[in-house]
């Protein structure tokens, strides 16, 4: 019992000590090579006529600000990641300590997939963050294509679908107060991918100082319970370190942040997101456990249909966070109230997956 849960806590103390550790030097080296994006990325969502804008929107979403801020400070949450893997790894198999072997928590039923999406959503993301900065002419100064990008995402979610069907032999999802698993059988493949490309849309949240980094800290802390709970202690150790890295990240992100997230954070975390909800047998229990996710995605949606389909909008600006900014909330109030909704979501979510 001791020895399962310093195996899920020790990986996340150590990821947040490591990530205050690296921080420093990674700003400072953002900030000497001027690593912010040149140019706005500009997406129907986010878009308002002049006249429909509060001003007090236009206070407090100041757009110099961005262009003058770094991006990619996502490496700090999986980079910290990676570091701790390694040092567990160096200590179980060269430390002659007692039981040091129980923090290696890369196991290929249980860690190798999500640790693969890590690492792949975030190199992904960092390379679209890199072309937003350093890219130039029409094809290159915005990043890669959203399109290219969905068709990225779905190939690693055909990938992921395709391991849980041949390695892991997994067809069955439950359901929340039932004892009778559906077989989806080759229907898990589809419904695998949509989940994937779901999490993934989500990474709009990405938008206010802390926001992000805040509620997916929340979240992955509750999948760590959940993972714990079902006695998938390599997962949950993996979820935890990913919590500790993004509260590394929220240490030096409190408003005013010091560096954005960036893609090279978001669409790692999203993506791996996914992965560890069906792992954790969890996946109908993602809408609630992360329903400020969920309502994000949904708002960019309903308005990009509202508009093509009504030429209306629903949100004065979408996503959902920046509408609440446009009705002249503050930043700070915004990001606090999806923290505390987000946290009172992963509660409920782990009390149901615990039933």
């Amino acid at each position: 019992m001791v020895s399962e849960i310093l195996k899920v806590m020790v990986p996340g103390v150590l990821t947040f000590l490591i990530g205050i550790g690296i921080t420093p030097f990674v700003a400072s080296f953002l900030y000497k090579h001027r690593l912010w994006k040149r140019k706005s990325r500009s997406t129907e969502t986010t878009s308002a006529p002049e006249d429909e804008i509060n001003p007090a929107f236009k206070e407090i979403h100041n757009e110099s600000e961005e262009l003058n801020t770094p991006r990619i400070g996502g490496i700090i949450i999986w980079g910290s990641v990676l570091l701790t893997i390694v040092v567990f790894w160096i200590v179980s198999r060269f430390v002659p300590l007692p039981e040091s072997e129980i923090f290696d928590f890369i196991s290929r039923g249980q860690t190798w997939l999500p640790l693969f999406t890590l690492i792949i959503g975030s190199l992904l993301g960092l390379a679209d963050d890199l072309l937003q900065i350093f890219g130039k002419g029409k094809f290159f100064a915005e990043g890669i294509d959203r399109k290219v990008r969905i068709f990225a995402v779905t190939l690693i979610a055909l990938f992921g679908s395709w391991w849980f069907f041949t390695k892991l032999g997994v067809t069955e999802i439950s359901i929340p107060f039932s004892n009778m698993p559906v077989d989806l059988g080759w229907a898990f493949v589809p419904f695998f991918i949509l989940v994937m490309l779901g999490t993934f849309s989500s990474s709009v949240i990405d938008g206010i100082d802390g926001l992000a980094g805040g509620v997916m800290m929340f979240i992955y802390a509750g999948f760590a319970v959940v993972a714990y709970a079902n006695g998938l202690y390599d997962i949950a150790a993996l979820c935890s370190a990913i919590a500790g890295g993004l509260l590394a990240f929220l240490w030096f992100n409190i408003p005013p942040a010091r560096f954005y997230m960036g893609d090279t954070g978001m669409l790692g975390l999203t993506i791996t997101l996914a992965v560890i909800s069906f792992l954790t047998d969890a996946v109908l229990l993602l809408p609630i456990i992360a329903l400020p996710l969920v309502a994000t995605s949904l708002s960019s949606f309903i308005q990009i249909i509202s508009k093509r389909l009504f030429n209306k909008k629903v949100f004065r600006v979408a996503p959902l966070h920046h509408h609440f900014e446009c009705m002249g909330w503050s930043r700070e109030r915004i990001t606090m109230r999806y923290w505390i909704i987000t946290g009172v979501c992963v509660v409920l979510g782990v009390i149901i997956a615990l039933l």
